[in-house]
């Protein structure tokens, strides 16, 4: 009977991890064919090389189907897109400003900025936000804090408000 368990339960591992490659080659073909809307056989070719070495590397690294977290496109995760493609625009607009208006003060700073984000998603996802939005880059990532370069003073002042933060730990990645 313990043998019939491993049996099965190997079987379905075999089959989710069959499943997962499957779909995930199936997902890089779709992106590859939407990005180059060419259907010549050389190039279509080159694109099934390209989606088999993605999987080749994807199996020596064990991702396929034993990732750590997932990041699933809930409406607070498009809300949150929503927001920060705003928030871009808006670093994007007064970053030319101070640009072309010298008298706007470039300041540049390098700074601590704490954090109570918890998980290794919600870090990562602060961290690529915050280099995301012109003028500032995240430097250094700690279990508590960051380091952020800024143009501005404003920029380190914005992110010590916390709205960014507070709306990634909302999201409970």
């Amino acid at each position: 009977m313990l043998q019939l368990e491993i049996t099965l339960h190997a079987l379905e591992d075999a089959v989710s991890t069959t499943m997962s490659t499957l779909f995930t080659a199936i997902l890089l073909a779709a992106f590859w064919i939407a990005l180059s809307g060419h259907f010549e056989p050389l190039l279509i070719g080159l694109g099934a090389a390209s989606v088999g070495l993605v999987l080749l590397v994807l199996r020596r690294m064990n991702k396929l189907n034993k990732e750590s977290c997932r990041l699933t496109a809930s409406g607070g995760m498009i809300g949150y897109g929503l927001w920060l493609m705003g928030c871009v625009i808006r670093s994007n607009i007064d970053l030319a400003r101070r640009i072309w208006h010298p008298s706007l003060p470039i300041q540049p700073s390098w700074s601590r900025v704490d954090t109570e984000v918890e998980t290794p998603l919600e870090r990562t996802l602060y961290a690529n936000s915050i280099t995301l939005t012109p003028g500032t880059l995240t430097t250094d990532v700690f279990e508590d804090h960051f380091f952020v370069h800024s143009l501005s003073q404003a920029g380190l002042d914005e992110l010590r408000e916390g709205e960014m933060e507070r709306r990634i730990r909302r999201l409970g990645v």
